[in-house]
């Protein structure tokens, strides 16, 4: 037996080359996301919906998040603490039993929906975080704003692994330095997303087929941090952005069908 034939019994992939190029493009994202370039993150979403189906690709992105979230702590593990990410904790676990529910009572064709809207809404909250950042930070001293954005992240970090652009709001608020935030980003999301693990399990989007096809993709999640390291090197991080933000954009208008309605 070949190569090509055991990953095609073995795996999510078929002969379709489409889907293997898509699915190993958002493995890579997911590499430079965790590597310090935070706009890919969404876009790994909206490639792995569409190539697998919205509520396979929430399953089959988990255990890859968590691989590139060990080396992401293991490499900031002198800044921040685990203390810091406590205020967020009880909120985010809510947030990912009430994802977990919604997951559970929604179909693949309502998932796609509902995770394209999702992007769509945090790439909105991108925009105003980076113009209104000052009204922004203004609004965390409400204490319910830790509350709220704990609630956030979980739900959203369980219906499309993208809660990303809210903890990042959440850490502004603590004016932290860099190497600190970094720090304690990376602990938050090792954290929930092992916590994630026995729930997507129970749905059924974690299983012997998934996680084969997570060892085909580990290599461009590697490859991504490494790739993501020598960007940072040598291209300006804003351009870079810019332009996923766009692609993600019309990546989650494609999830949505926003073409049907004209």
């Amino acid at each position: 037996m070949s190569i090509i034939d055991w990953i095609t019994q073995h795996t999510f992939f078929t002969a379709n080359t489409q889907v293997f190029v898509m699915a190993a493009t958002a493995a890579v994202c997911i590499g430079l996301s965790k590597a310090g370039l935070s706009g890919t993150a969404t876009l790994n979403v909206v490639l792995m919906a569409q190539a697998f189906g919205a509520k396979a690709s929430v399953g089959l992105v988990l255990p890859l998040l968590i691989v590139a979230d060990f080396m992401g702590f293991y490499i900031n593990r002198h800044g921040g603490s685990w203390r810091k990410i406590l205020p967020m904790v009880p909120p985010a676990i809510t947030g990912v039993v009430i994802g977990w529910f919604l997951l559970s009572r929604i179909d693949n064709s309502a998932a796609r929906t509902v995770i394209g809207w999702l992007i769509i809404g945090l790439l909105a909250f991108h925009l105003l975080l980076n113009y209104k950042k000052q009204d922004f930070i203004a609004l965390t001293e409400h204490k319910i704003f830790s509350w709220s954005m704990g609630l956030c992240a979980g739900i959203v970090t369980m219906l499309a692994n993208a809660a990303g652009p809210v903890m990042t709001v959440y850490l502004l608020s603590q004016h932290l330095e860099k190497k600190e935030h970094l720090g304690v980003f990376s602990r938050f999301f090792l954290f929930i997303n092992l916590f994630k693990v026995p729930f997507s399990a129970d749905l059924g989007i974690i299983h012997p087929t998934s996680l084969t096809t997570n060892l085909v993709l580990l290599p461009f999640v590697i490859l991504g941090i490494l790739l993501g390291w020598q960007i940072l090197k040598r291209i300006p991080q804003k351009p870079f952005e810019w332009t996923l933000f766009v692609l993600t954009l019309f990546a989650a208008f494609w999830l949505v069908d926003v073409w049907s309605w004209f």
